[in-house]
């Protein structure tokens, strides 16, 4: 079949000058001057502002906020992910939590070192910085800094979504296969959970020795939960594999965290994480979300395919 093509989310936000004139004023006094520019963050689902803000001092901060009211989902993940960001290691390759306001808006601000998102198709140097990020994450989120669900609990009902996927063949070896994460996929390290290509930062910077190097920032600690530490590497390289990376077998192979993961857990998780995209994506189209259920199909897609290549089917 056809994997369709899994490109970069877009989002419907709202745009600075129509937040509320004391929510402007307020944030402007956080960040320490008058706003002249925004650069809105076009990626993502959520439609809650987002933007990098310039300053009268040509200084720029990247900021986010939403009404506790009017876009109660964003404001939520967003004072969820002001709590994580609050607890995260200094060494973390994460932005670092600036401020947060929490009333009737729940904004923060977040530091900013520049940057891009990874290229697509992507680039095998741009995703060894992707890789080598997690590493660095996993490393020092083991054991977990916060208390979080585990992934076995939070989890728990997503192999039966299976009973609601369009039937397909080996349909049934992916639902058992799903059934059984529970075995392979718990852990004790933070793990972010929702790893893909505009949750990724890549950031030049120069070395020790002068010479430019390419480092990874992970965003959007919204909902982690407590893991095995391969499971962000796993969801990375299969989405990656679906957006024209080359040589994923081989990375998956060989990277610290997935080298001796056996191959039952990463095809359980890959069913697991199938089986949950393609039930979302025939939910009910959520209007400030256009573009969801298409991302949750070609993600079903991408894991549903690795998936099968991996066992033959």
């Amino acid at each position: 079949m056809t994997v369709p093509a899994l490109r970069l989310p877009l989002a419907r936000r709202i745009s600075w000058p129509f937040l509320p004139p004391e929510l402007r004023a307020e944030i402007a006094a956080r960040c320490g001057g008058e706003v002249v520019a925004e650069e809105p963050c076009e990626l993502g689902f959520t439609p809650g502002f987002a933007a990098l803000l310039t300053l009268a001092d040509g200084t720029r901060h990247f900021v986010k906020a939403a009404s506790a009211k009017a876009q109660r989902g964003s404001a939520l993940s967003y004072r969820a992910e002001i709590a994580v960001l609050r607890s995260l290691h200094p060494s973390l390759p994460v932005p670092r939590l600036l401020w947060s306001i929490d009333s009737d808006w729940v904004a923060l601000s977040t530091s900013y070192a520049g940057g891009r998102a990874p290229s697509l198709p992507w680039v095998a140097s741009e995703l060894e910085a992707c890789l080598d990020a997690l590493e660095e994450a996993a490393a020092l989120l083991t054991p977990s800094p916060i208390s979080a669900g585990s992934v076995v609990d939070e989890f728990a009902a997503w192999p039966s979504y299976w009973d609601w996927v369009l039937p397909r063949e080996h349909l049934d070896e992916a639902r058992e296969l799903a059934a059984g994460f529970a075995q392979h996929c718990a852990g004790e390290t933070l793990v972010h959970g929702d790893v893909r290509a505009d949750n990724l930062l890549l950031v030049s910077e120069a070395d020790g020795a002068g010479a430019e190097r390419l480092r990874a920032e992970v965003l959007d600690w919204t909902w982690p939960a407590e893991g095995a530490a391969w499971l962000d590497t796993v969801t990375l390289l299969a989405l990656a594999r679906s957006q024209g990376a080359d040589g994923v077998d081989d990375l998956l192979a060989t990277r610290a965290l997935t080298r001796d993961v056996p191959d039952a857990a990463v095809d359980s998780w890959l069913a697991l994480l199938a089986g949950y995209f393609l039930k979302s994506a025939s939910d009910q189209v959520p209007p400030a979300a256009p573009h969801l259920r298409g991302h949750q199909q070609a993600a079903g897609e991408a894991f549903w395919d690795w998936l099968a290549a991996r066992r033959g089917w």
